[in-house]
Formats: C-alpha cells, structure tokens, sequence
C-alpha cells in the first residue's frame, strides 16, 4: 500500500533531522572558519613585512582552526553512526510499533483555487470627458457716434466674423467629440472581448480545478476503502490481510542510514507462523574509523581504525539486536494475537568468493512463540543472551559470514 511508504519515509526523515543538522551546523562553522583563514591570507599578501608575518600567523591559526573544526565534524558524524548501531533494539523500545489502521484514513485536501490574473476583471472603461461646448460671444453693438460715422458696417463684419469663428469651433469640438466617442466606444469592445476570452480561460480553470479536485476525493476514498476492507480482513483472519499489516509495521520499523535492515515475510494461517528474513548490511559497508585527527605539522587530516574486536563486537552486536528487534516489533504490533510464532532468519548478502555469484548468509536463525517472548524484559537483556535462550543458531564469527549452524533444528535447540 502507498501509505506504508509514505509513513517509513516520514518516520525516517523525522530520524535523520537532527543529525542532518548538527551535520550542517558542523559543516558551516568549519566553512566560516576556511573563509576567515582565507582572508587573512589575503591581507598578509598586501600588508608590510611586520603586518605580513603577523597576518600570516593569524591566517595559519585561522587555518588550523578550520582543519580542526572540520575533524570535529567528521568525528559527530561517525559518533552519531556508531551510537545508532550500538542502539538498535534500544531505539525501537521507545515506540508502541502497534499500527491503528483506522488512524490511516485519509482526508483530500485540497490547495485553494488560484485563478492568477483572469479571476480579477479589467477595470471598466472610463466614460469619456468632452472638453465645454465652445459659446458665441455676439459682438457688442456700436452706440453714440460710433454708429453714425460706419460703426453698424463695421459691427456687422464683426457679426459675420464671430458666426464664423464659432461655427469653426462648434465643428472642431464636434468632431472631437465623435472621436472620443468611436475611441471610447472601441475600447469598450476590446474590453468586452477581452472578459469574454477572460471569461472562457477562468470557466476552463475552475473546471479543471474540480477535476483536480474529484480526483483526490477518489483517490482518497480508494484508499480509504482498500484500508476497510484490511481492517474487515484482519478481523475475519484473512491471511493475505495479516501478511499485509505485517509489512505495515515493519515499513514503519525506522534504521539508521549507517544500518540499513530490509524485510521478506509470508504468514501461514493453517500454523499461525510468520516465517521472516531479514537482510542487514555486510560487514564491509560499516564504517571502521575509531577517530579522525588533526596533524597540524603536516596539515592533514589522519584516522585510527577500531581494533578488530571492537568491529566484531559491534557489527555481532547489531545482528544480534536486530533479531530481537524484529520479534519485538512484530509481537507487540499484533496485539489481536494473531500471529503465534515467528520463524525468523537474519542474514547478510554478498558475493561468494567461492562461486563469484551473490548469495544469502544466515547470521541468526530463530523460532519463537508469543507466550515465551511477551514476557521478556526488553529493556534489561543482552541480546545474545535471549537468541541464546530460545535456542537460536547463531553465527559464531557473523563479521567473516561465517553461517549459523542449523544442522540442528532450532525448534529442537529451544526445547
């Protein structure tokens, strides 16, 4: 099922935050610290003999500091990987690995419709402003002697000229006012175009919004209805539906990138047995760095490796702790009791050398029932000594891949 990924993925990026932040953290501190030195660097190649030696001194210790602050980092990152080894079973006893199906359905959200520039309508055209209707000024008419000695010839040329004058204007403002008219009124047709195109594009968006939309509330109720009829399945002992919330749980089983754990599982309902392989890492992909080091005389950065003990140690350690591991989280996440034994292999692939062609190890082969394992202590066993305790075969050197001897069944060691 899709949600399964979706809920490993967001388990382990909830895991790997914080260390992907000290990582950055570490990471800037030591770039600040690089461009600090490479200033300095730059100023002794400016200054005078006195300032220069004493600029390259300061760009040296700057340098220094860098490098060591670059170690630092190095060595976080390679003590976070070690401690999320070393803490595999302790990791997962902090969780209830139990999965409440119902709390897997799923709402559609849906993001707001965004229409852009077409769900706002272009502003209406502006009606158009005539300029004032020019007025006839009639010429005054000529009075006392004006009008004896040619006034009323002259008045009456002024009338003919005035009339004129004002019929010119009247056309001028006539036909100003026919092109604001034919202007305004094409702009109003261009607008009216416009919302209709507007118009067309904002209907095609909402439509396909709505179809967006459909589309998730169909795939939400797919999911919804695939995850009720595992809910009914498990409640009616379908088999294929207890084999399916087992891969739930386990795709919610978060490792650390250092540690990488894969799941193969088939569930039996004539048995009740869950028959698991696990597949961990090969010994060669962990890291074997005990700490990195500064060497200022020769500025380098140097490592010591971890004794041969401790990388067997460890990597028998977390094979180990995975086996028990995944008994824990399978029982625990089965709190109807459906499963009631668990016939569980934990392994390692590579390529043998013998045959040049891969292969599956078994590093720890185990059987356990429910009623025996419940009533474990997780937070107080060694691990070894558990697999011990249920009869487990159990490689005796898992860091060469040297196979657990099963030529006895281990059915018949716990006994």
């Amino acid at each position: 099922m899709n949600y399964q990924a979706q809920q490993a993925e967001k388990r382990r990026r909830q895991q790997e935050a914080a260390a992907v932040r000290a990582h950055n953290a570490a990471v800037r501190e030591a770039e600040r610290r690089r461009r600090e030195a490479d200033r300095a660097r730059a100023a002794a190649v400016r200054a005078s003999e006195a300032e220069r030696k004493a600029a390259e001194k300061e760009a040296a210790r700057l340098h220094a500091e860098a490098r060591i602050a670059e170690v630092e980092a190095l060595n976080r990152d390679l003590d976070a990987a070690y401690s999320d080894i070393d803490s595999l079973l302790e990791w997962t006893l902090s969780f209830d690995d139990f999965v409440d199906l119902a709390s897997l359905k799923v709402v559609a959200e849906h993001p707001p419709f965004e229409p852009g520039p077409d769900g706002k309508p272009a502003p209406a055209v502006p009606e158009p402003f005539a300029p004032p209707r020019p007025n006839y000024v009639r010429p005054p008419a000529p009075s006392g002697l004006s009008g004896a000695f040619g006034g009323k010839k002259r008045h009456a040329q002024e009338m003919l000229r005035a009339e004129s004058a004002h019929q010119h204007a009247m056309r001028q403002w006539q036909e100003h006012v026919r092109q604001q008219r034919l202007a305004y009124d094409g702009n109003v047709a261009a607008r009216a175009k416009a919302e209709e195109a507007r118009a067309q594009r904002l209907s095609r968006a909402e439509d396909a919004y709505r179809n967006e939309c459909a589309e998730r509330e169909s795939e939400a109720a797919a999911r919804n209805d695939e995850l009720a009829k595992l809910i009914n399945d498990l409640a009616f002992d379908v088999e294929a539906a207890i084999d399916e919330y087992v891969g739930i749980v386990l795709s919610n089983s978060v490792y650390p990138t250092s540690f990488l754990v894969e799941h193969e599982h088939e569930f039996e309902l004539a048995t009740r047995e869950l028959r698991m392989q696990v597949h961990v890492p090969e010994p060669s992909s962990l890291p074997t760095v005990r700490e990195y080091r500064y060497v200022k005389a020769r500025d380098e950065v140097t490592s010591t490796q971890l004794s041969a003990k401790a990388q067997k140690d460890r990597y028998a350690s977390a094979v180990h702790q995975v086996a028990v591991r995944t008994l824990h989280e399978v029982f625990e996440a089965d709190r109807a009791g459906k499963i009631r034994s668990i016939a569980l292999t934990v392994g390692a692939n590579h390529v043998s050398p013998a045959t040049g062609r891969p292969e599956y190890v078994p590093l720890v082969v185990v059987a356990a029932d429910r009623e025996t394992f419940v009533e474990f202590d997780l937070r107080n066993v060694v691990p070894s000594a558990t697999l011990d305790h249920l009869g487990a075969a159990v490689s005796k050197a898992p860091i060469d891949l040297v196979p657990a001897d099963t030529s006895r069944g281990v059915r018949q060691r716990g006994q």
